[in-house]
């Protein structure tokens, strides 16, 4: 099957080489060339296109692409643009196109991106969360993988976990694998990846959960530095659906940024001693202080007996703020995670595991 073609680009020469590219190849039929995309907007339908390839170089046609949306609803539209630009590929998810892609490009080129965005999910911006803890041993990375295997089984998209603890990271061992590369690897190439390009850095762990695992040696860290980490993130948005990013405990320039880039923030704190009310207190307050107000911040608990209603409006009475989710203690679980078995899940039908089914449809649905 070959697909019927509308090339929108404004510079004349750019668009005669992409039309002789794409006109050796079977798999494309280009079917209307535009330089203005006013025209190809109110033209294209005639042709019955089933691509759209609009040059978003052009301030101008970056703004258009709403409308082809709307116009054009089931196309695949990719952005074309000469070098990478986060601002822009942001904007045109924000328009919910399928993605991006480099100029000059193969055939191949366009196909491997098709791939690539309609494996993703829907054509929509990523969701980007964090898991973050005031203190270690909070259950915030078990959180976070129980969580990644249940959106992808319930949404059918693919889910992205980034080990981004680069000193103590865990994410590995519980799924007893050891990847390729690591966020090092990443944050060190990203000023010349696209998406990709980017993908294979990420180890695959089920058809739809990936894993970019922490680095191998606690003195890479120094390695990785804030504004690489969430130029990371912000690209793997548009490799993955969902991007949930497990965070070193308490503040730290790391964790700062990304909490700032995130549109979700998990705060998760381990009952234990009795006082982590307090630091959950300490926390939210810090958040509210050093994070950007419309980001949500999501106080969750773990080991918490009696796990129930009382004692979750208890809790909620005495933090000040509304808690997301409690979790009882699941000794079972942290079996599973250690012996690097977490992906069996969670046993059916337990509360431990109709909290993270509650949380992930909140999540998927745009509740949290």
């Amino acid at each position: 099957m070959s697909y019927r073609v509308v090339l929108v680009e404004s510079d004349p020469k750019i668009l005669e080489e992409l039309n002789n590219t794409l006109k050796k190849s079977p798999d494309f039929e280009v079917v209307s060339t535009y330089t203005k995309a006013n025209d190809a907007l109110g033209q294209s339908g005639v042709y019955n296109p089933k691509l759209f390839l609009i040059d978003i170089d052009n301030a101008e046609f970056l703004e258009m692409l709403p409308a082809f949306v709307d116009i054009y609803p089931n196309r695949i539209i990719l952005g074309t643009m000469s070098s990478w630009n986060p601002d822009f590929a942001q904007k045109a998810a924000e328009a919910n196109i399928a993605g991006c892609i480099l100029k000059p490009f193969r055939a191949n080129d366009i196909i491997e991106a098709m791939n690539l965005y309609q494996r993703r999910g829907k054509f929509k911006p990523a969701r980007i969360v964090s898991f973050f803890s005031p203190k270690g041993r909070s259950g915030r990375t078990t959180l976070a993988s129980l969580l990644a295997l249940d959106v992808a089984k319930k949404s059918g998209e693919s889910v992205a976990l980034i080990d981004a603890d680069l000193q103590f990271g865990d994410l590995p061992i519980f799924f007893d694998v050891e990847p390729d590369h690591t966020v090092v690897d990443a944050v060190h190439d990203i000023k010349m990846l696209t998406p990709v390009t980017l993908a294979p850095y990420f180890h695959k762990l089920t058809e739809n959960v990936w894993l970019l695992s922490s680095p191998d040696r606690p003195e890479y860290a120094e390695l990785v530095d804030a504004d690489g980490l969430v130029s990371v993130i912000r690209m793997a948005g548009h490799v993955f659906r969902y991007v949930l990013v497990d965070l070193p405990a308490g503040f730290n320039p790391i964790s700062v940024a990304v909490s700032d880039f995130a549109d979700t923030n998990f705060v998760v704190a381990m009952i234990n001693t009795g006082l982590e009310i307090e630091h959950m207190k300490r926390s939210l307050s810090l958040f509210k202080s050093r994070v950007r107000e419309h980001k949500k911040t999501c106080p969750i608990f773990t080991r918490v007996n009696p796990c129930d209603e009382a004692q979750r409006v208890k809790m909620e009475m005495e933090l000040g703020s509304p808690i997301i989710a409690i979790f009882p203690n699941e000794y079972n679980l942290v079996s599973i995670a250690n012996s690097g078995q977490i992906l069996r899940g969670l046993p059916p039908d337990t509360l431990m595991s109709q909290t993270i089914e509650k949380l992930s449809e909140e999540l998927m649905y745009g509740e949290l």
